[in-house]
């Protein structure tokens, strides 16, 4: 398969093919863009009914940023098991994370743009360049490094 035969698009059934994560940490709903080896975007839609809304906080419910963090780590994690063509059950974990802000609240009803750029994917320890934006508004950004775990590892 060549790359551009790879999906620009994919919807939850194929993420879920793709990443080991689930409920309650799946934190993709859908990738509306995809160059391959180059960029992602994926959607996260902010509900209520998500658990840490219970504790984060009573009265004033914020999205954590260490899970908008994730959030972002998940979508370069996908960029870069898609760029590789990593065999089921691979994962590419945090290994880092330099320059990291958060610049505005997450809250329910939220829709939550992953946007992934590839900083270096082909070396041993890939990097990416992440923000989430809602509403047009950044809401956070990092440079993402990553470590490549194989299947049962």
């Amino acid at each position: 398969m060549s790359s551009s035969e790879l999906p620009t698009t994919l919807d939850i059934l194929d993420i879920l093919k793709q990443v080991p994560h689930r409920y309650p940490f799946l934190l993709m709903d859908r990738v509306i863009e995809h160059e391959p080896g180059q960029r992602l975007v994926a959607i996260k839609n902010v509900t209520f009914n998500e658990p840490h809304f219970q504790g984060h906080f009573p009265g004033e419910p914020l999205m954590p940023g260490v899970l908008v963090l994730e959030a972002m780590a998940q979508a370069g994690g996908l960029l870069l098991g898609l760029a590789h063509r990593s065999p089921p059950g691979s994962l590419y974990m945090l290994a880092s994370v330099r320059h990291a802000r958060w610049r505005r609240p997450v809250r329910p009803g939220d829709q939550l743009r992953l946007e992934v750029t590839a900083a270096s994917v082909h070396s041993i320890a890939p990097r990416v360049e992440a923000k989430a934006v809602v509403d047009g508004k950044v809401v956070a950004e990092a440079e993402i490094m990553f470590a490549f775990a194989k299947p049962g590892r």
